[in-house]
């Protein structure tokens, strides 16, 4: 397979393209290179992408090959034999996975912060206090389950084609990074359609601005605007301290984290 057909090839790059603008024009410009914390994110980078990410598919494989044998023995359709879009013309398995796509992980997202079990896995990305894009791989393992959960039933029966996954996966990749990134942007007045790094500074913000925490969209930014989950003070350009209360408490140390959400004193 081709080198750039293959994800971590554009998870490179992405991630270098963020770090050239960072250097070129950094929002917060006393912000260190190596600030504190970062080579935890590499860790968080690593495993999730690469160990845990292995141990999850080859887990997750077993667990589609018992599902779909109870619900054949059961006489209901196996969902990835439905393939909705199979046959559908590429661009058009684009535009609608990428909507339904985004639309349940803001939905997803919008559970980490309003369900207490789901939050104590969410808290870890919330632990950064400094923003760049390798802070956008701080997350916990559990939380990659429970994204990976809910979202596949909605996203499986579709049956999109691999290349347009790819784009897809690439598109949410250079996104996050930008969004989570020390390099301020916005998209003018397409920023109640697109997600940025000027909006989503706000979700980070230890001030909550509504029920469980403001700005949930992934890419887009619409679902937050439409269901007025917004905040976006054109006052300030970024809130004054980033994390989340009580946050003097939750452990630093990589093994706690990796556990905290089932032993937390």
């Amino acid at each position: 397979m081709p080198v750039y057909l293959q994800y971590y090839f554009w998870l490179i790059a992405a991630s270098l393209f963020c770090f050239v603008l960072e250097r070129i024009h950094p929002w917060r410009k006393r912000q260190q290179v190596l600030r504190k914390g970062i080579w935890q994110d590499f860790f968080w980078l690593v495993f999730n992408g690469h160990y845990f990410g292995l141990i999850l598919a080859i887990l997750t494989g077993k667990f589609v090959l018992l599902l779909n044998g109870f619900l054949h023995e059961s006489g209901l359709p196996v969902p990835a034999d439905l393939a909705l879009l199979s046959g559908a013309p590429l661009w058009l398995q684009f535009i609608l996975f990428f909507i339904l796509k985004d639309f349940v992980e803001w939905n997803i997202h919008r559970l980490m912060h309003n369900v207490p079990w789901l939050w104590e896995f969410h808290k870890l990305h919330h632990s950064i206090k400094e923003l760049d894009w390798i802070g956008n791989f701080r997350f916990h393992w559990g939380e990659v389950i429970i994204y990976k959960t809910l979202s596949y039933l909605p996203l499986v029966i579709l049956g999109i084609d691999g290349f347009v996954l790819l784009i897809i996966a690439v598109i949410w990749t250079v996104m996050l990074d930008l969004n989570h990134s020390n390099f301020r942007f916005s998209w003018g007045p397409f920023k109640y359609i697109l997600n940025s790094s000027a909006m989503h500074v706000w979700h980070h913000d230890v001030e909550l601005h509504g029920k469980g925490g403001q700005n949930y969209g992934q890419v887009l930014s619409i679902w937050d605007w439409l269901f007025k989950t917004a905040y976006w003070p054109q006052d300030e350009e970024q809130p004054r301290q980033l994390g989340f209360k009580g946050m003097d408490h939750y452990p630093k140390g990589i093994l706690k984290r990796l556990v905290y959400p089932f032993w937390k004193k």
